[in-house]
């Protein structure tokens, strides 16, 4: 069985049935009058990727059929979208994503940012081989016809590097590099070449440590010196590309702040953050957003939607109804 991350909030039961037992029971969800969305909440929102993974393989040896059409057969709405999203690999998943992302009628390039700049590079190679297997293209290549001019510019090598994940820091490069982006943000050139290969190619830890020489040499932290002009569209994805790359449950914190808080729930955004990030660090955004808003987020969540859906995420917090 696979080893949850730390920060996980899956809650998974201490007897997990068999792959054969939770297929025959989601098979029985979908007899009869009517879906039982209660009984397909408590098997799918209750296993891991890998357990998920073998109750797919193990429906489709038994029934036939595959369990994502089913799915999308039986349920409808933000519901049926939680739940598709949640079933697939988290590489398969995150592939449809940014598929999605780079459709004229659902674009949206701050998806392809948070996926690329918030996974590891090996997670993210994966995004690719998947991408590649389900669509006959690379990532790179539909990014880069989705684009142009300076997103263009931020997002094909933000998708297409593969960063350094070690811990090591060079700190005269942080200190020159530091000085270097504190020039060009000075000057607003925030498409300059330098500046996007480092925020582009440096490995995580050699940013941290370039962004605190930022902002000890310049008595600034660079979010700041960024939020100059709020109203340029490239400018706001660059900085939050450098908050997804060293402080990213601040950044999902804040996502899903808005999307609670805006006039009718982005119920895309809030599915999406929930689904991608339940098995990897929900529990420190969870935390994050307690701090800073004073409420639990299951809360916040339970009082702004409803239903089923409403039940799956809570369930993915670990927070069944």
């Amino acid at each position: 069985m696979a080893t949850l991350k730390v920060s996980s909030t899956l809650k998974i039961p201490a007897h997990v049935p068999s792959p054969e037992e939770d297929s025959e029971q989601l098979r029985k969800a979908f007899q009869g009058w009517g879906t039982n969305e209660g009984l397909i909440i408590s098997i799918l929102a209750h296993r891991n990727e890998e357990q998920r993974k073998l109750i797919r393989a193990t429906y489709a040896a038994i029934h036939g059929e595959d369990l994502l059409k089913d799915l999308d057969k039986e349920l409808s709405s933000d519901f049926e979208r939680a739940v598709l999203l949640w079933t697939l690999d988290s590489a398969e998943r995150d592939a449809f994503l940014i598929n999605e992302a780079t459709k004229r009628l659902s674009s949206n390039n701050w998806v392809i940012m948070e996926i690329a700049s918030t996974r590891s590079s090996i997670d993210l190679f994966n995004v690719k081989q998947a991408y590649q297997a389900r669509f006959k293209r690379s990532i790179e290549e539909d990014v880069a016809y989705h684009t142009s001019g300076d997103l263009r510019k931020l997002l094909v090598p933000l998708v297409g590097t593969f960063r350094y994940e070690g811990d090591e820091v060079n700190t005269t490069l942080a200190k020159s590099e530091a000085k270097l982006l504190h020039e060009k943000i000075a000057e607003k050139a925030y498409n300059h070449d330098d500046l996007i290969r480092i925020v582009t190619t440096r490995s995580k830890a050699q940013l941290n440590a370039t962004l605190n020489h930022y902002n000890n040499d310049f008595g600034n932290a660079i979010d700041k010196d960024l939020e100059t002009n709020l109203e340029d569209e490239d400018l706001k994805l660059l900085k939050a590309t450098i908050q997804c790359l060293t402080y990213p449950e601040k950044y999902f914190e804040e996502l899903l702040r808005m999307a609670i808080n805006k006039t009718g729930t982005d119920e895309w955004a809030l599915t999406r953050v929930v689904t991608t990030r339940a098995e990897v660090d929900l529990q420190r955004i969870a935390e994050e957003y307690q701090r800073r808003n004073s409420i639990p987020l299951d809360r916040a969540i339970a009082n702004d939607i409803s239903g089923d859906y409403k039940s799956m995420l809570l369930a993915l917090l670990g927070h069944d109804d």
